[in-house]
């Protein structure tokens, strides 16, 4: 009986992709997936460092885990992922329980290293790499078990070369680095022939791809493109019906990414957009390199070019500096490009990065927790309110599974939850398996969900065209 492995992620979707990547690459070498960390011999948490939260969470589940390693003779505990890049060897010699520790430029090596634990052997691998060789992963086994049906995330470029004062991702994920686009092109098509109709492309300034090999003149070379003529190549394949991408950067949009937004119906009307701050002297001291104006602009043209479109963001309070009046610029430009929902955060000082050094104008932490709670009062009146303005709108929803109330009243008639083309969670009484495609029409708004109710085939009107002349002409990019 092979022996058995269980993943615990925390983090951004770059990290849950990374988790899948490791199951499939433990897959391939002859592990099974365990359903949970009781049954199996190997553990791995795969952590994120963007926020000390989780950091502090991560050591706190080690300290934890001595007892279950010590249940079972030959158990191995692995940790990757961010903080393992950050920290290294010190984690080992932290948890004398912990086996081995991988970075993020080391995946192809934990099957390997897993081997190696077994019989007595603790490493750390986090070495960093500019080759393209961690983009050559196999493809999915056949045992692999999809935790999206019908839908899949889909790497195009790792890396950050932006440098914002706040955040380590430059120092834990390495610089920019495009993934040929052939390479893209054929895991997404492998991707469609199992069944994927949802891609969501992946990046830590994803809408960069390519960038770098553009201004040299080297995309013949390296075999990249612009984003948007990815994009488009991409929603030529047999079976992607819905393309998403995160996270893009304000910097690195161009008109033809919102023309693709205008011309490409599998290009999801949803962008999300990260600002952290609606204060122009707020994103200088964050080395953003746009002002608030300039995200605006670039924000209305995807607005005209996709009627419908709708704007998330991520915002950062209480930065070091922060003034009251900041605070209000920020929830002005909130309030004023009516973003329907929000990744809110206190500002969490990083190791090793500029912003950890401003000591000076600290903001209390009372201070920055009203800023939070009045901010987020404000997205739930957003949210709520673009909600309601959907409520009689025909959508199309592709199925997650069951709602939470259909797990929870199994009593109750079957009910499923999904996501529309908007990125919103739509719940609706219906038996259809995950990875469906399933029209409704929305009947109720919540602060968090829609409601909805399935349209019949012969009532269905929803139309998935290309935009028509008419709306061509209103296209328009930001001076």
């Amino acid at each position: 009986m092979p022996r058995r492995f269980y993943i615990r992620t925390y983090g951004c979707q770059m990290n849950v992709h990374d988790s899948d990547k490791l199951a499939n690459l433990l897959l391939h070498a002859g592990w099974a997936q365990a359903e949970s960390d009781g049954p199996c011999e190997l553990l791995i948490i795969n952590t994120c460092s963007i926020r000390e939260k989780a950091e502090n969470k991560l050591y706190s589940d080690l300290g934890a885990l001595r007892e279950w390693k010590d249940e079972v003779p030959g158990r191995a505990l692995g940790v990757g992922g961010c903080v393992a890049q950050q920290e290294g060897d010190a984690i080992l010699r932290r948890f004398g329980h912990l086996d081995f520790v991988f970075g993020t430029h080391n995946l192809r090596w934990v099957p390997e290293m897993a081997e190696a634990a077994f019989d007595g052997m603790r490493e750390a691998r986090t070495g960093t790499t500019a080759s393209l060789e961690r983009f050559d992963l196999p493809e999915r086994h056949p045992e692999f078990r999809a935790s999206t049906p019908g839908r899949a995330f889909l790497t195009v470029m790792e890396g950050c070369d932006m440098f914002c004062s706040f955040c380590i991702v430059p120092t834990t994920r390495g610089r920019e680095i495009s993934r040929p686009a052939q390479g893209i092109l054929d895991e997404a098509a492998a991707l469609a022939k199992t069944g994927v109709r949802q891609l969501t492309l992946l990046g830590q300034t994803v809408n960069a791809y390519g960038r770098h090999d553009q201004r040299r003149a080297q995309t013949a070379e390296t075999g990249t493109m612009g984003f948007a003529a990815l994009v488009r190549r991409l929603a030529e394949i047999p079976g992607i019906e819905r393309i998403r991408y995160t996270s893009p950067h304000p910097l690195f949009f161009d008109e033809a990414l919102v023309r693709a937004h205008a011309e490409v119906p599998e290009l999801c009307p949803h962008v999300h957009l990260p600002l952290q701050s609606g204060s122009n002297r707020i994103l200088e001291a964050m080395r953003r390199r746009y002002t608030a104006e300039e995200y605006s602009r670039w924000a209305e043209a995807l607005k005209a070019a996709r009627p419908g479109l709708v704007l998330t963001t991520d915002v950062i309070v209480g930065f070091p500096g922060e003034t009251e009046a900041d605070f209000e610029a920020t929830l002005a430009l909130v309030e004023a490009l009516a973003f329907v929902d929000a990744y809110t955060f206190k500002y969490s000082p990083r190791p090793g990065t500029p912003a950890a050094q401003l000591t000076e104008g600290s903001v209390p932490a009372d201070v920055a927790q009203d800023r939070l709670e009045r901010l987020q009062d404000l997205l739930r009146r957003l949210t709520l309110a673009a909600h309601r303005a959907r409520v009689g709108e025909t959508t199309e929803i592709l199925v997650e599974g069951p709602s939470r109330r259909a797990r929870e009243r199994p009593d109750q008639p079957a009910q499923i939850r999904g996501r529309d083309p908007q990125h919103r969670v739509v719940n609706a009484e219906h038996s259809a398996p995950g990875g469906s495609l399933v029209q409704v029409e929305i009947v109720e708004a919540t602060p968090h969900s829609l409601i909805g109710r399935p349209v019949p085939e012969e009532g269905a009107t929803l139309t998935r065209g290309k935009r028509t002349a008419d709306e061509e002409g209103r296209l328009s990019a930001p001076s």
